[in-house]
């Protein structure tokens, strides 16, 4: 083979260890701010003699954390949108439960409170997934899990409650028959917050300093108008039967217009100033208080220029108003710019704003506006003057529930059986007995279910089908029908190294795999350093791992010349010295200084690093200077021993980096911080549950001061850490401290800001980083993390598609109401036969589209990211963006008539389909006027359908299985 010159084999490396894009990006994805989401700010407000009249604090978004900061144009155009928590995700018990048989329990706990529990068994989106979802009602709200299900082995009751740390009672459960509890239930659920809106509208002239002066305002200008033009439409108030939102609909004593409108599924009325009451005798205008005043959100319309006197919150005199969003138009650009104010009870809330918040394009400002106000309303029933209020009516309603079947408790209502098995099928010797009480459950749920959608108070989503859009966390095809098993993995610029049972493998997109080890070798754990030009392996298990320590020049080298592919071997002279028998290994995710390593061997942890740190990055020189064997740029630095052996390790980086970086390890039931300087160990957080299933410790970065999130079980904490004195971290609660609660436990988490994504076996839940909101849940079959130190790569047989929302006003309808739009359509492509078995493949979430959106600047590469196409032999190809047609209504009322006749047995031939000529007849009313949205859509006749089906059941014929899915 012929040798190649030092200044050419230089060269070539020098293009093999450019950093790509993913790993800059996975640099930064450990590190977030608050600052996006404003600070808070003592606000006063003065008369026009400069006398003080009122003061609060409130958190102030004006989409720029350093007003010095200068902002390349286009660099932060606009963030991702999202409804947080939205509906569709958090209202179980009416999207799995009601009308459907499931299971609902009534006990007291070990403090004599009365809680319920709901349990059924339902399949994820027709993805054949079937799992357990349990509902906990409890006078502190309601908790939500997720359970596997097997058809082998059955579920009580009691691993249900301990799974959701409820393990001692006073009264043990008992199963509640009587099909009434359904009404009950959903109405414990509707607590947690209303589905429509009411939002104030104040209109404010350039100079008006007092809310007196604001609403005393008989009519906006011509741009106020095109504003409620932009929001909604203008509907006549008398006669209404959509959502009210507190006006009068009868007597025209709150106006005789308002404006309305239909935002995924979420109807909003709008209560504007100048379209209220108004009275030339009562100055302070109580009529139009009244309703404004008593508005948790509000939008301030301020007229004039910038340099005017600006709007602040507390010229308002309210108690009530806690959020106030303010709008000014530039008719010189025709540009709306927006300004958040917040009162500094309320916990943070998404979108955050771009910088500078100025919208150009009218429909997008009027998406951002809505989920921001939306998002708001809901973070703002989270402060204590709302959630006391609402913890109070929920313990009520559970009491007085409790109360009603206590002298049932002997009766056929409820059942003497505690802790039965939850079956999907009732014991045979009941068997008719139950499939009539089954038949009358569904029947009444179903009815139930229908009124609630006819009244209008449906979650969003669930009844409205919609167009789909691209989003940050949909995947890309990587590698289609992989047929080995994955053990570990991690990306290698734009390719992936792999290890499998089949030996390691090198991937690229639309290329033949390449072996680089044979599968003597065993790598249960690895990074690929691309900037310091090497590659770390943990091999093998028990007595005989090791760390293995390659240069990946070296193996581009293999690789490149086929010379040879090695085997465990030809390792020999790549083993780290002291680390036999390591279990775990961690490496510092942001080595700016130094590499270091810490190897967990049972109870002992060895702290090595790395001789050689000429530079950060690789030049011709440093790579001439380099040792001719990787182990021996490693040294040595001490051993520390622990109590018992780790489970997970994370290091974290101190503020210095000089005896102030710490290691998270946990075991047992506690998360520890040990200083790798001294050795001293700090208790950090203590599990209270009999059974731990640690995840994770993820170290995240707020404005350079480290974090940590704990995961365990269904819990993820934030924990900030804060070094003093030498280095020893101080461990106390912190109001930047939160935690939130995961609906199924994953056995990964990665964190890529503003997103924090949750890995379990066939899903992947998608939550905010700041305030653990969630915002998607994607229903993946048989899913695997494969790796996520840059790129995220994952093997499953179905790709991560994006959520289905209503974006804009000007959506027209298009699809049949018998066609299923492409949202709900099957994310997994269904076998042809009934035993045939489709491959898994590989995907891919670019980091890029998670992180880059939510960054002040664009991270550069050196390298030219590669054009992915998706090959259609995966069965992964792009959907179509459909439109969803929209029923009226008093279609849906005529379609409800018909259903309860048919419930009732009244009516016996089928509900008839919507002939074209009919949609045809209903259309132009909505395409005339492209701003009105959707106000009720084609789910609804598949949920009739499914009305149907569960009668024709009751009746004795086969009932289909029936699962609305994430």
């Amino acid at each position: 083979m012929e040798l190649r010159s030092a200044e050419a084999v230089s060269s070539r490396l020098l293009g093999l260890t450019q950093r790509s894009v993913s790993e800059d990006l996975g640099c930064r994805r450990g590190e977030f701010s608050r600052k996006h989401y404003g600070s808070v700010e003592l606000l006063i407000s003065s008369d026009a003699d400069g006398a003080i009249q009122r003061a609060g604090r409130f958190r102030v978004e004006n989409g720029s954390s350093d007003e010095n900061t200068d902002y390349t144009p286009g660099t932060w155009h606009r963030t991702d949108v999202h409804l947080e928590n939205p509906e569709y995700y958090t209202r179980w018990y009416f999207k799995y439960f009601l009308g459907k048989v499931h299971q609902n329990y009534i006990g007291t706990d070990s403090e004599k409170n009365p809680f319920f529990l709901s349990v059924v068994l339902s399949d994820q989106n027709n993805q054949r997934v079937p799992q357990y979802h349990s509902i906990l009602w409890r006078k502190t709200g309601t908790q939500k899990i997720c359970l596997p299900y097997s058809p082998t082995k059955t579920l009580s009751v009691k691993s249900i409650l301990s799974a959701m740390s409820l393990e001692k009672f006073e009264k043990s459960p008992r199963e509640i028959f009587h099909p009434e509890i359904q009404k009950d239930l959903l109405v414990l659920e509707e607590q947690e917050g209303s589905v429509n809106f009411k939002f104030g509208v104040l209109y404010a002239k350039d100079g008006q300093l007092t809310d007196d002066e604001m609403f005393s305002n008989e009519t906006g200008s011509e741009s106020f108008q095109r504003f409620l033009h932009l929001l909604g439409d203008t509907i006549t108030l008398k006669g209404w039967t959509g959502y009210r939102g507190g006006l009068d609909t009868k007597n025209d004593t709150t106006g005789t217009c308002s404006i309305y409108t239909v935002y995924q599924g979420h109807e909003i009325m709008f209560h504007v100033s100048t379209m209220l009451p108004y009275s030339r005798e009562n100055k302070q205008q109580v009529e139009r208080k009244r309703h404004i005043g008593n508005d948790i959100v509000t939008i301030v319309f301020q007229e004039g220029e910038e340099s005017s006197t600006a709007f602040k919150p507390s010229m308002i005199r309210s108690h009530f108003t806690h959020i106030f969003a303010l709008v000014r138009y530039n008719k010189q650009n025709d540009s709306y710019r927006l300004k958040i104010f917040s009162e500094e009870s309320v916990p943070l809330f998404g979108p955050p704003l771009p910088s500078p918040p100025v919208f150009t394009n009218h429909q997008e400002f009027r998406d951002f506006l809505l989920v921001k106000l939306i998002n708001g309303e809901k973070a703002t029933l989270e402060t204590p003057t709302f959630s006391q209020k609402r913890q109070r009516t929920l313990d009520m309603l559970i009491r007085s529930l409790y109360q009603d079947l206590m002298p049932d408790l002997h009766k056929n209502m409820l059942n003497r059986r505690s802790f039965s098995d939850v079956l999907p099928e009732s014991p045979k010797s009941t068997r008719k007995k139950e499939e009539a009480r089954q038949a009358e459950f569904v029947r009444l749920g179903q009815a139930l279910k229908l009124k609630t959608t006819v009244r209008g108070d449906t979650p969003a989503t669930l009844a409205t089908a919609s167009f789909c859009k691209k989003e940050p966390w949909e995947s890309q095809s990587f590698c289609s029908n992989f047929p080995h098993e994955v053990v570990c993995a991690d990306s290698w610029g734009q390719s992936l190294l792999v290890s499998t049972d089949a030996g390691i493998l090198l991937i690229d997109d639309g290329q033949p795999s390449v072996q680089v080890f044979d599968k003597t070798l065993q790598i249960k754990q690895m990074h690929v350093l691309e900037a310091l030009d090497l590659l770390i392996a943990r091999t093998d298990k028990g007595k005989d791992s090791r760390l293995l320590v390659f240069r990946l020049s070296a193996v581009q080298k293999d690789i490149e010349t086929k010379q040879m592919i090695r085997s465990k071997y030809d390792c020999r002279e790549n083993k780290l010295e002291r680390t036999k028998g390591c279990h775990l290994y961690a490496i510092n995710t942001h080595h700016g200084s130094e590499l270091r390593i810490v190897v967990a061997i049972r109870n002992k942890l060895l702290l090595i690093t790395k001789k050689y740190n000429p530079c950060n990055s690789l030049t011709s020189s440093s790579l001439l200077s380099l040792p001719e064997s990787p182990v021996d740029e490693f040294q040595y630095i001490r051993e520390i021993c622990l109590s018992d052996p780790p489970v997970v390790m994370t290091l974290v980086d101190g503020p210095t980096g000089d005896s102030d970086n710490m290691i998270c390890v946990a075991y047992r039931h506690q998360f520890d911080l040990v200083n790798e300087s001294t050795g001293e160990s700090y208790r950090l957080h203590h599990v209270e549950a009999n059974k731990v299933n640690f995840v994770a410790a993820i170290d995240v970065y707020e404005d350079g001061e480290a974090g940590l999130l704990l995961c365990y079980n269904y819990v993820c904490q934030y924990r900030k850490v804060c070094p003093f004195n030498g280095g020893s971290p101080l461990i106390q609660s912190s109001a930047y401290d939160f935690h939130f609660s995961w609906n199924q436990v994953p056995y990964a988490v990665v964190c890529a800001f503003p997103y924090i994504l949750a890995f379990t076996t066939d899903s992947i839940e998608i939550r905010l980083v700041v305030n653990g909101n969630l915002v998607h849940t994607a229903v993946v079959p048989e899913l695997q993390l494969v790796a996520s130190r840059s790129d995220i790569y994952f093997k499953a047989t179905a790709a991560v598609r994006g959520s289905s929302h209503s974006s804009s006003k000007e959506m027209s309808s298009r699809s049949s109401p018998q066609t299923p739009t492409a949202c709900e359509m099957a994310e997994c492509p269904l076998s042809s036969s009934e035993g045939e078995i489709s491959g898994k493949n590989l995907y891919k979430i670019p980091l890029s589209n998670l992180v880059g959106r939510s960054i002040e600047r664009p991270l550069k590469s050196p390298l030219t990211p590669k054009v992915i196409t998706t090959p259609t032999s995966s069965g992964v190809t792009s959907l179509p963006v459909t439109h969803s047609l929209s029923l009226s209504r008093m279609e849906i009322k005529e379609i409800a008539s018909r259903t309860r006749k048919e419930l009732l047995g009244l009516l016996d031939e089928p509900i008839p389909k919507m002939e074209g000529a009919q949609k045809q007849k209903k259309a132009p009313r909505r395409q005339s006027d492209p701003k009105q949205g959707a106000v009720r859509s084609t789910s609804s006749d598949r949920y009739i359908k499914g009305c149907k089906s569960h009668t024709e059941a009751a009746e004795g014929r086969e009932e289909p299985e029936c699962a609305i899915g994430y």
